[in-house]
């Protein structure tokens, strides 16, 4: 069966869900997008992905012609022609087609695209094993040019860190920001775990506010562990016990190695395997 895309209040098979090639979205990658997965036929926390979205669509200046109610409608109606109870969904908002040239008012219909369909960020076995990344030399944006924080379209960043992971035949790559301290993977928050406590960057390092990744610091303070936000560094990776990712599209998934070092005993460790486990159980439960 062919998927069907909403685009603008129409589902559409996907060999018939197109936008013009004047979009801006193409052109200069002038729109924003959000992860959101379904579980059991329910969307795990969707308030705070549309919080997102909006916050993204806000800072860029871009109005959203459909309210969070209508979206919300929307992506269940995706998800239920497409037959995916358990699916991933991708929102796209771009700022519409208009002339050439950098002026963002030259376009007045922005365009709402819902996408629903399976994925699989890792193969099954790293989840059980654990991935190995490296450092990326290409940093993440600078947060007073393109604030991570804000979910655009224009992923080259991301993508040419990715590049480098490929290349050097890792999965993932990890990325500094403009200080050389520790931000986040090319699509992944990233966790330590050093003494039973949970560590991760702060907003301020110039990540992503990770839905997934707020759930997971739920999961440990539930348990009475702790996390917290501080500057780290890649020495403070080498030498963590534990190491883990968190993602929409990748859950959580444990690392065992970076840059050729093994991190602990270079295998899953208790504390990532029990976030982990919980983690499944929160959004099957959710």
């Amino acid at each position: 069966m062919s998927r069907q895309i909403w685009i603008n209040g129409k589902l559409l098979p996907k060999e018939q869900a197109t936008i013009s090639v004047f979009d801006r979205g193409l052109l200069y990658g002038d729109g924003i997008f959000e992860g959101i997965r379904s579980y059991n036929g329910k969307v795990f926390r969707m308030r705070e992905h549309l919080d997102r979205l909006w916050d993204s669509a806000r800072a860029v200046a871009l109005e959203i012609p459909i309210s969070k109610e209508e979206m919300d409608k929307a992506i269940y109606e995706t998800l239920q022609v497409n037959d995916l109870p358990d699916g991933y969904i991708r929102l796209i908002v771009t700022r519409g087609a208009g002339t050439l040239g950098l002026d963002p008012f030259s376009a007045s219909n922005p365009q709402v695209i819902i996408i629903a369909d399976t994925i699989s960020l890792y193969p099954a076995e790293f989840y059980e094993n654990g991935l190995e990344i490296v450092t990326a030399s290409t940093i993440r944006n600078h947060p007073a040019a393109l604030n991570a924080r804000i979910k655009s379209l224009n992923y080259l960043n991301n993508i040419m860190a990715k590049v480098e992971a490929i290349t050097a035949g890792a999965k993932e790559a990890l990325m500094l920001n403009h200080t050389g301290e520790v931000a986040e993977c090319t699509g992944d928050n990233i966790f330590l775990v050093k003494n039973n406590t949970l560590y991760t960057p702060p907003m301020s390092a110039g990540i992503l506010g990770g839905v997934t990744r707020d759930a997971v610091m739920e999961l440990a303070a539930a348990t009475g562990r702790e996390t917290r936000e501080t500057a780290l560094t890649r020495h403070d990776v080498y030498v963590a016990d534990e190491c883990f990712l968190t993602g929409t599209a990748a859950e959580v998934i444990p690392v065992v190695k970076i840059d050729s070092r093994a991190i602990g005993v270079g295998k899953p460790g208790p504390v990532t395997l029990d976030i982990k486990e919980r983690f499944h159980k929160l959004v099957r439960e959710q």
